[in-house]
């Protein structure tokens, strides 16, 4: 049985006696010679649909990672997932397989992003919020580009401690334009270094941008971060760890004009990276001045509540020289998740989820630092996430305790060999963090 059934020959030769040509290589005439492929590609001999499932199960079965106690962090988040999230996104209202663009054809859908909207206003602190982010990095470049069409200037000051990834993708959209970034350091706090940009952004910037917490989990002081660009007429954004703000305090509260961030840990599977979805927020004084859409809640004339697409900035509603991006999309599935994940946890229940993240966070940092030779990198104020450095190869040590079932932590080699950078969320129990220090301890003393 084939998974693929190609057209015959007499369904070809049809469709080309429509089209008005003798052969399938008289429609690349436009195309010159010299960049045609002149070989077949180099792909393997087709296979049956059981051949390709049991190939699939024996790359499945070489995946170890659902399996190991996770202790790793960096920007995509090991948290429960209830099993509702899984059984209202999969039925047929919500999971189809196009993206709803056209959103405005469905209540439903309408509804449950304005829902979605609402929780990550107030989760933020901001006065609006979208639903059209990709993910958090693309966010954050989108808001950087957000920044410079507000302010009409087109320096953007990045800190040097944000997701290294983010970065990349920050210059991805902004190094082909008319643009200049410049990386502000972090100090030997593992903080912004305040002083540096407080010189960099002499002459004008659009945006400071800066991670809260950071990438290296020390909680930034946004009110500083805001006051210091706000003096240069510059707008701060913030890209913020959702679960890190059932604890600390809201960056739309401490002057940050643009909230964004990843939304993967509310309720979306880590999933090799992907679908995610990332969200913006902003006053709304910029409100004009956001990529994608924003849905409003009205009454039609018989006084019943709908929902309506109110700001729509994308190329596919307006001019493409008008738009706010040409790339941002639709991530209503990935958004509805969010939404479900949020009305199940609730107030109490999200605070709750990030507070034990604290405390576990805090926990398995201080058990580590009783090993011999294990010290901080940093000594800020951390909220789920801390950086230490052990006496051995953190590369080699992360390889050794993956053999003994653990996703250990995420070794940073720009700030030396035994640095490694780690987390703990609600899922994990104090008998597995334990356990894990002791594993770690065995592996330290074995190396010295």
């Amino acid at each position: 049985m084939s998974i693929f059934v190609p057209n015959g020959k007499a369904q070809r030769k049809q469709m080309l006696d429509v089209i008005g040509v003798e052969r399938f290589e008289d429609l690349l005439s436009p195309i010159p010679e010299g960049i045609r492929l002149q070989n077949e590609l180099d792909l393997p001999s087709p296979a049956s649909e059981i051949e390709l499932v049991k190939e699939f199960k024996g790359f499945a079965a070489r995946n170890s990672s659902a399996d190991l106690v996770c202790f790793r962090g960096g920007g995509a988040y090991d948290h429960y997932i209830p099993a509702a999230i899984d059984n209202i996104l999969t039925r047929s209202e919500f999971f189809t397989a196009y993206t709803p663009y056209q959103a405005e054809v469905s209540q439903g859908t309408l509804q449950a992003i304005f829902e979605y909207q609402t929780m990550i206003a107030r989760l933020t602190g901001c006065d609006a919020a979208n639903a059209c982010m990709y993910d958090g990095s693309s966010a954050v470049a989108e808001a950087a580009l957000m920044a410079v069409r507000a302010t009409k200037k087109k320096r953007i000051l990045i800190s040097g401690a944000l997701n290294p990834r983010t970065i990349d993708v920050i210059h991805t959209y902004i190094d082909n334009g008319d643009f200049e970034i410049n990386e502000v350091p972090f100090n030997a706090e593992g903080l912004l270094d305040l002083e540096v940009a407080e010189q960099l952004a002499e002459g004008g910037v659009a945006a400071l941008v800066i991670q809260y917490p950071n990438y290296f989990g020390c909680i930034e002081d946004v009110q500083a971060a805001a006051d210091l660009i706000h003096r240069h007429k510059g707008l701060l954004v913030v890209a913020a760890d959702p679960v890190a703000l059932g604890v600390i305090e809201a960056p739309g509260a401490m002057g940050a004009d643009v909230v964004v961030g990843e939304g993967q840990p509310m309720g979306i599977a880590m999933s090799y990276g992907g679908p995610y979805v990332g969200f913006m927020a902003t006053s709304k004084k910029l409100l004009r001045k956001m990529p994608g859409r924003i849905v409003g809640r009205t009454e039609d004339r018989a006084g019943n509540t709908g929902y309506v697409l109110t700001l729509q900035t994308r190329e596919q509603h307006i001019k493409r020289a008008r738009a706010t991006s040409n790339i941002c999309s639709n991530q209503a599935l990935m958004a509805l998740a969010n939404v479900i994940y949020l009305t199940l946890a609730g107030e109490e229940g999200f605070a709750e989820v990030a507070k034990q993240c604290w405390h576990k966070s805090h926990y398995l940092h201080d058990k580590l630092l009783e090993i011999h030779g294990v010290t901080d990198v940093f000594k800020s104020p951390f909220c789920r996430e801390f950086v230490i450095n052990i006496p051995a190869s953190a590369e080699d040590a992360s390889s050794v305790l993956q053999g003994k079932g653990y996703l250990s932590g995420l070794p940073i080699p720009g700030l030396g060999e035994g640095a490694m950078m780690l987390t703990v969320t609600e899922k994990r129990t104090k008998q597995e963090i334990d356990e894990f220090v002791e594993a770690l301890h065995q592996y330290i003393k074995g190396a010295m």
